[in-house]
């Protein structure tokens, strides 16, 4: 059926067609507007700097521990040793066998302490605030005597035992270890100790998941080597650092100085343990100046401070 519109009705659905379209358009080009229109949170980030990556990744060196190695006050009984520390401003402790305990104690810091001493201990390290976190160095004879002193180790809450074990020794050694949950770091002293250099070490490390290095740059140093290097070959194996500067490099009868006077670049030491994500206990050992060492142990805990804030 065909529809014969005439010329007015033509003329009034035009018009009406024409107002639905503009509509139509004016509706279209706000809803447009409005989605083009950004967020307010993509507003904000537009104008908002990124944030810095470094700083959005907390330094390792934040959680890091500076202690001291006991050797440093060798020379006086344990008990004045702990006073020494806590006058120094030190919190955390490495232990070595063979102190003498002092006070009224008759016996040495070691295997042989009687279980009274061994609470005495444990009063005066929880009357001054200090923790011992480690022990060393040592070299048992065999077996039977590792097994004493993880036994010692673990009574007091050690985290790892410092030593130059025999080669021999490396499997049952880390066996024990992973049995008791406690690390032994291999110690390298100057030339020609078995484990002088890293890769004697490493040939320690292979196979064996709880055996490590307790990093002692200054006698690295003293053998020639480039500690930063040392480290980066040890790299996830470093369970603790020993820190000592010196006057010579390449000289294994290199005098003593206090940390950050000497030969060796700490903040590169300092920047490569932070980049391993390192987190164990650095040992303050000063093997100079003995009577006279607690401002050297104070001016050494103030570097490592400034040094380590700047990672």
């Amino acid at each position: 059926m065909f529809y014969f519109f005439g010329p007015y009705k033509i003329f009034i659905m035009m018009k009406k067609l024409t107002t639905v379209s503009l509509l139509c358009l004016f509706a279209f080009v706000a809803l447009s507007s409005c989605n083009n229109q950004p967020a307010a949170s993509d507003a904000k980030d537009s104008t908002t700097k990124p944030a810095d990556s470094a700083a959005a990744t907390p330094s390792a060196a934040a959680s890091w521990k500076i202690g001291v190695q006991l050797w440093t006050f060798h020379f006086v009984p344990f008990v004045q040793a702990l006073d020494k520390a806590d006058s120094a401003g030190v919190k955390f402790l490495e232990a070595f066998p063979g102190q003498k305990l002092g006070g009224d104690m008759k016996g040495s810091f070691g295997l042989d302490m009687t279980p009274e001493e061994k609470t005495k201990v444990k009063q005066l390290l929880q009357t001054k605030g200090l923790t011992i976190v480690a022990m060393g160095v040592i070299s048992p004879k065999d077996i039977a005597e590792w097994k004493k002193y993880f036994d010692l180790a673990k009574e007091f809450g050690l985290s790892y035992i410092t030593a130059e074990p025999k080669k021999d020794q490396w499997n049952a050694i880390d066996s024990l270890a992973g049995v008791y949950g406690i690390k032994i770091a291999i110690h390298d002293h100057p030339k020609p100790n078995a484990y002088w250099h890293p890769d004697s070490v490493l040939a320690a490390v292979q196979g064996h998941a709880n055996i490590g290095s307790c990093a002692d740059v200054g006698h690295w140093a003293r053998n020639g080597l480039d500690p930063v290097e040392c480290l980066k070959k040890l790299e996830g194996h470093v369970f603790g650092v020993h820190l000592k500067d010196i006057d010579s490099v390449g000289n294994t009868k290199a005098n003593d100085l206090v940390v950050g006077t000497g030969k060796i670049n700490f903040p590169a030491i300092f920047s490569e343990l932070n980049r391993q994500k390192f987190s164990g206990m650095f040992s303050i050992e000063r093997e100079n100046n003995w009577y006279n060492n607690v401002p050297d142990v104070i001016a050494t805990v103030k570097y490592f401070k400034e040094q380590t804030s700047k990672l």
